[in-house]
């Protein structure tokens, strides 16, 4: 249950493969309900990962883990997040595990707490996101939902006139609409134009659309 926009980042890029693979769902969420202490061995891993309750989720939280924790330079950090980016392809990210469990263990981290912070970086391999990408993500499922709550016939409209999208078939769409209220009025060889339309209802507060 998101509270703050920030929450609705988290949730898009918590639901990757990625953070998934790296067993960093449902910790994050333990933390979040309160059921779990959030906990860190050293200060600078709190100024990386504190925003997402000690659990990294993003592809610059790893390369920050790595440079801060592991005494990487900024050039192997990106070098991490590349091969991060093409792991299926190459299994990069393997390469970077003595480096990264071993340069942890020489800055006081404990070995099982360095073997398991490889092994959710590693997970980034099945595909994690940005920070970033989560949050122009975010803005774009917050926008769509405030118009689909408040205007469904103008989000109904301009899904179909957005066509091909390669999620929601068209049909999908129209019937989504129907049942959330919407009045959805055939193509007609007089009204219908190119685009889908909106059309005056008996309801000043709703629109029809017209298929176009």
């Amino acid at each position: 249950k998101p509270r703050t926009f920030y929450d609705l980042v988290v949730q898009v890029a918590i639901v990757r493969p990625g953070p998934i693979q790296g067993d960093m769902v449902h910790p994050y969420l333990r933390r979040r309900a309160g059921l779990e202490p959030v906990e860190y061995p050293k200060p600078e891993l709190e100024k990386v990962l504190g925003k997402t309750l000690g659990v990294p989720l993003f592809q610059e939280q790893a390369m920050r883990v790595a440079i801060e924790c592991a005494g990487f330079t900024p050039g192997e950090a990106d070098m991490l997040r590349k091969s991060m980016a093409t792991f299926k392809h190459t299994g990069g990210v393997s390469a970077f595990r003595d480096k990264l469990v071993q340069g942890m263990i020489a800055r006081g981290y404990d070995r099982a707490f360095a073997e398991n912070t490889f092994s959710q970086l590693e997970g980034f391999g099945s595909y994690g996101f940005p920070e970033s990408h989560a949050a122009s993500f975010a803005l774009i499922a917050y926008a769509s939902a405030w118009l689909k709550c408040w205007h469904p016939d103008v989000f109904c409209a301009a899904l179909l006139n957005s066509q091909p999208m390669g999620f929601y078939a068209p049909a999908q769409i129209v019937r989504d609409a129907i049942e959330h209220g919407v009045e959805v009025r055939p193509v007609c060889i007089n009204a219908s134009r190119w685009d889908c339309t909106l059309e005056p209802t008996g309801d000043e507060s709703r629109f029809a659309v017209r298929l176009g």
